[in-house]
């Protein structure tokens, strides 16, 4: 016998009026949790309910010591808003939590929450590295039907101990047109990783070397958000653009038109650890400096590269190398220190430097990108405006403005933070 149809004279059916129902309330948009009608009615769990905000995490977080001495997990929040597109929301704060304590290990509120979200579609202010970022607008209003991602950068103290899972709890206030509506929802229940980062060998010979668009601040290789293939993926999350720096903290003399006036340039890149050759492209010429390249075809974004697989689900990638210069061949066995090729500005490079970083996958779109550490080096210094990356040869001089750093000294298993200055 057939069903029969109890839609109502919009044609929704009673459950997608309930759901409709729910949202444009927008209270605490809960669900009871007790008996429903007749007897033996499922009992749902307690906090079910209806969420103007939906969440996934785009990798699994990875703990690592910093040179900081603390353990940072960096990972993302892509935050989906389930309202109609007439109806935004305010976030005001978001809190990691331990899953099993509820104990909070990070939060962001207020400016800091306005300067770690921003929809996944929008250029992240001041991301080009070139000019300051303007100020992030508080509060953060989410637009209905928006998505957005939210950067996440959690320090935990020195001895504290790292959360088997994390969660995170979001609040703030649907704006409908009879008033703020107040929210709160606990979502995306996310495991850490229990695997150690790569401690890996220096990718460059001796000597002092600048650690450009490292973890964890508004970097292109930080907050580098990327749709291919039908999703999206933050490929150089944990990548380094290594600069080589002079006696008196050069990174360039004479003419920065001159890719040879570049102190990286043609600098040997030597396996930071043993491994099997598993990709190679060469024949891509180098950039001329210092302006930005027009964006090459997707195949050729890291220009001339060498990756090694090291480990199961581990490759280093040796990337923007100068034509010519590779050493090796896909198949072939590496040992750490061995030299790979030399420095140049091929790809989507602007000056002479090395990219460096571990990845998941072979390629270099797709693939996710985990922390790793260094065995030893020692921290001479830091720059601190955010000028000073790819585009150093605009400056008018190629000298790097050094600073003290309050992490100076010898540093073990330790990754670099964003724009110390080092050395091998």
């Amino acid at each position: 016998m057939a069903e029969r149809d109890s839609r109502d004279r919009t044609g929704r059916s009673p459950l997608l009026r309930g759901l409709a129902a729910a949202v444009l309330a927008v209270g605490m948009l809960v669900v009871s949790a007790g008996p429903g009608f007749g007897t033996g009615a499922a009992t749902l769990p307690p906090g079910t309910q209806f969420t103007p905000l939906t969440a996934a995490v785009m990798t699994e977080p990875t703990p690592f010591v910093a040179t900081d001495g603390r353990t940072h997990l960096s990972y993302e929040l892509l935050t989906t808003s389930s309202l109609p597109s007439s109806t935004p929301l305010r976030l005001d704060r978001v809190d990691v939590q331990d899953a099993r304590t509820h104990r909070v290990v990070g939060s962001l509120s207020g400016q800091a929450l306005a300067e770690a979200a921003n929809p996944v579609g929008d250029p992240l202010p001041g991301a080009d590295g070139y000019t300051p970022a303007p100020p992030a607008p508080t509060p953060t209003v989410i637009q209905g039907s928006q998505q957005w991602v939210i950067w996440l950068d959690l320090v935990l103290e020195r001895g504290r101990a790292v959360p088997a899972v994390l969660e995170h709890h979001l609040s703030g206030a649907v704006l409908s047109p009879s008033g703020p509506a107040a929210f709160e929802e606990t979502v995306q229940a996310t495991p850490t990783s229990d695997s150690a980062p790569l401690n890996l060998s220096p990718p460059v010979r001796p000597g002092t070397w600048y650690s450009s668009e490292s973890c964890c601040g508004n970097t292109h290789h930080r907050r580098g958000l990327a749709p291919i293939n039908g999703r999206f993926y933050v490929p150089q999350r944990f990548a380094i653009d290594w600069y080589r720096v002079g006696e008196r903290g050069q990174t360039w003399e004479g003419d920065p038109t001159r890719l040879d006036s570049y102190l990286s340039y043609r600098q040997p890149v030597v396996a930071a650890a043993g491994g099997r050759v598993v990709e190679v492209q060469d024949g891509l010429p180098d950039q001329s400096p210092p302006v930005t390249p027009p964006t090459p075809p997707i195949q050729d974004t890291v220009g001339n590269h060498v990756t090694v697989e090291v480990a199961p689900g581990r490759y280093l990638l040796y990337a923007h190398l100068k034509p010519g210069s590779l050493k090796v061949r896909e198949g072939d066995r590496v040992d750490c220190g061995q030299v790979l090729g030399l420095i140049g500005n091929s790809g989507n490079s602007t000056t002479p430097h090395l990219h460096f970083q571990v990845m998941t996958t072979a390629e270099f779109f797709p693939t996710d990108s985990p922390p790793f550490t260094f065995r030893q080096f020692r921290v001479l210094g830091q720059v601190e405006p955010r000028l000073w990356d790819d585009n150093l040869g605009l400056q008018p001089t190629g000298v790097l403005p050094i600073t003290r750093s309050p992490y100076a000294g010898p540093h073990r298993a330790r990754y670099p933070l964003d724009r110390e200055v080092l050395e091998f």
